[in-house]
């Protein structure tokens, strides 16, 4: 899963990181409302974690910009302030759910994964596909009911393309969904990472559709 965070406070921002990275969530960070608001309409994100009070834009401000944009990405507005009135307009300009700070991080990743799931048509947190199950809250693999040791990067590989069983994913686009902003993701290194999943789940679990990218089929 791929994360934003526009959090201007440095210890919040960076105390979020690290949860969320503890958790092998891949994770950008913006200090301002402005880059935040660039970064959520032109790069590809999972969930992302908007404050209100920010330099620049404020949290209203980006919300309503990207819904303006039809820009579905889920919104979990994280936030000091805890008035009834601010959490109602934050659900009702268009966040999917609002929590206020200090947060618990068990609940904070919890919710993040409810808000993944529906984003994504999931009922549950467990995907299972022929032999193989997934389970994306305890971001464990198991193949005829044993666990199967993945490395993080095969494994969000694996979850990017299980949540979108049956779509042809390209190597791009499965570069951008894997990687945070200071790492990088060669095409030769993805068919590597692709090869070895081919190797732990069968060869034929993982297809790739020539010039076009990869698919799990239905």
């Amino acid at each position: 899963m791929k994360i934003l965070v526009v959090e201007d406070d440095s210890d919040v921002r960076n105390s979020l990181r690290q949860t969320l990275e503890d958790e092998n969530f891949v994770v950008d960070t913006v200090d301002n409302g402005a880059e935040g608001l660039y970064r959520a309409s032109e790069w590809q994100y999972d969930v992302i974690l908007l404050d209100v009070m920010l330099p620049e834009l404020d949290g209203w401000h980006i919300l309503n910009k990207l819904r303006d944009q039809k820009i579905q990405t889920p919104v979990l507005m994280l936030t000091a302030l805890d008035d009834l009135d601010d959490r109602v307009r934050g659900l009702t300009t268009g966040a999917d759910d609002y929590m206020v700070k200090p947060y618990h991080e068990r609940e904070l990743l919890a919710r993040i994964q409810a808000l993944h799931r529906r984003s994504l048509g999931l009922t549950q947190n467990v995907i299972k596909i022929g032999r193989v199950e997934i389970n994306t809250a305890q971001r464990t693999v198991k193949l005829n009911g044993e666990l199967i040791s993945l490395t993080a990067y095969r494994y969000r590989i694996l979850e990017y393309l299980a949540t979108r069983r049956g779509e042809v994913i390209s190597q791009s686009e499965l570069a951008e969904a894997i990687v945070g902003e200071d790492e990088t993701a060669l095409s030769n290194v993805i068919d590597v990472q692709i090869h070895h999943i081919r190797r732990q789940l069968g060869k034929d679990f993982v297809r790739n559709r020539r010039g076009l990218g990869y698919v799990i089929p239905d």
